[in-house]
């Protein structure tokens, strides 16, 4: 009787361990499909900084992000890739990664698959952007901070091991200092605890090398950088709580995490599944105790997207969406997937093949043809004898989405463009504006841009 139960046991086990290796392969799939099915390749203008960035290394071409996604990229050229198809390499492998490591410390292993194959996340790994490189390293540091949250690395281990990964996630992204001040405040609420001092004493080291690196690193290249970004009073709350609603309701939407910026009726159901979404996970967060780790994801994500939210009152930034808030809500998605599989086990699979199927069905309806375009710009740079070099791109704005995605096109083979919004640079040779390519090539494009 024994052995039938055990039996059948493993054959459970085993349908889910096929389950698991079935939703990592289409998620793998659906990456690629994501970036392929675009008509720019998943690029945007800061993909355009980023690349650039990487092509004219050592040369410091800007402070604006820091430079551990453009040398990522740079190491990748190394093997032959242009910086385009190193950044696609880093999003599979920082996707594969975030698994491996998961199964390998046995360590919210079913939690990745399901995140994983989630259309936001799968959005991010295909994206050319820091969010793709920068969630391995959120989910190293978490388990690192799990290590410590149950003694299993302590003393002045515990400090080091925190302390350079908070610094490895600032080198990735700047909003790593909110992961910083939520890991200090942290410390601060569990002193008592054994471990509450490394996380203190982390937190302070982190914040103390952002003060270093602003004055031996941006002021060195661009003192003004902080006189351009700060205006206090930037954006009035009104605005601010509208979007932060939008925000919250597509981030933690698990099927669909864009909205029509037109508007319409389709929003509603958008925001609304959202809302639920978020409501559940406030309802099973407050109803099932958290323990010491999920205490610490939850409260470093909330804390994160706190900040972000009031840093837009005086720094220039995008609004709350999946991407930038994907560092803090990775966390919070490990927990309530945790949460969601202990009731209801595995039928919690199935939001994660719906999230894919949803994702399928928006990429291929949005779909363009990436490499059809590629090749049209690459033989447009070559004629123009563009295919090296600077290229300026010329628009009245960076708002101007038809303009600014011939730009990001174009960056995706010739990584050294800069975008302009001076009339008179269209005077030099090698400025290209939407005219001047449009007039030779026509471009496949997304029908609901």
């Amino acid at each position: 009787m024994i052995k039938k139960i055990q039996t059948f046991s493993n054959k459970i086990l085993i349908k889910e361990l096929y389950l698991q290796i079935f939703l990592v392969l289409m998620t793998v799939l659906m990456i690629i499909l994501r970036f392929l099915l675009n008509e720019k390749g998943r690029t945007n203008p800061d993909s355009i900084r980023f690349m650039r960035t990487s092509k004219v290394f050592p040369e410091i071409d800007n402070t604006t992000t820091p430079l551990g996604y453009p040398l990522s990229l740079k190491f990748f050229t190394i093997f032959g890739f242009d910086e385009f198809w190193a950044s696609k390499i880093i999003g599979i492998l920082a996707y594969f990664f975030i698994v491996y490591f998961a199964w390998k410390k046995k360590f919210y292993l079913i939690e990745t698959i399901l995140i994983g194959g989630i259309f936001s996340f799968v959005s991010i790994f295909s994206y050319t952007m820091s969010e793709a490189l920068i969630l391995p390293f959120i989910f190293v540091f978490l388990f690192v901070s799990h290590q410590i949250i149950t003694e299993k690395i302590t003393g002045s281990k515990a400090f080091l091991y925190h302390s350079l990964l908070l610094i490895a996630l600032y080198n990735i992204r700047y909003p790593a200092l909110f992961i910083m001040g939520g890991v200090f405040l942290f410390g601060i609420l569990k002193f008592k605890k054994s471990y509450g001092k490394t996380f203190i004493y982390s937190g302070i080291v982190g914040m103390i090398f952002v003060v270093l690196y602003k004055f031996l690193f941006i002021d060195y290249f661009n003192e003004k950088y902080l006189d351009t970004f700060l205006e206090i009073g930037l954006h009035p709350t009104s605005q601010l709580l509208v979007e932060l609603f939008h925000g919250l309701t597509t981030v933690f939407n698990p099927f669909i995490h864009i909205a029509n910026p037109a508007g319409g009726i389709i929003n509603i159901g958008i925001y609304g599944i959202g809302l639920l979404n978020v409501f559940l996970l406030i309802f099973l967060f407050l109803k099932n105790k958290l323990s010491e780790t999920e205490f610490f994801l939850v409260f470093v994500g909330v804390s994160g997207i706190i900040c972000s939210y009031f840093i837009q009152y005086f720094y220039s930034v995008n609004p709350i969406d999946y991407r930038l808030m994907a560092p803090f809500s990775f966390g919070i998605w490990l927990v309530y997937f945790k949460k969601l599989y202990e009731i209801f086990g595995k039928l919690t699979y199935g939001i994660t093949v719906l999230s894919l199927m949803t994702g399928f069905v928006f990429t291929w309806l949005s779909k363009g043809n990436y490499l059809e375009n590629r090749q049209k710009i690459q033989q447009f740079l070559k004629d123009e004898n563009l295919e090296n070099g600077r290229v300026y791109f010329y628009t009245e704005s960076e708002e101007d989405l038809v303009k600014v995605q011939i730009a990001e096109l174009i960056s995706t083979v010739n990584p050294n463009v800069k975008i302009t919004f001076k009339p008179s640079d269209t005077l030099r040779k090698n400025t290209l504006t939407q005219y001047k390519v449009s007039r030779k090539i026509k471009i496949d494009t997304n029908q609901f841009q």
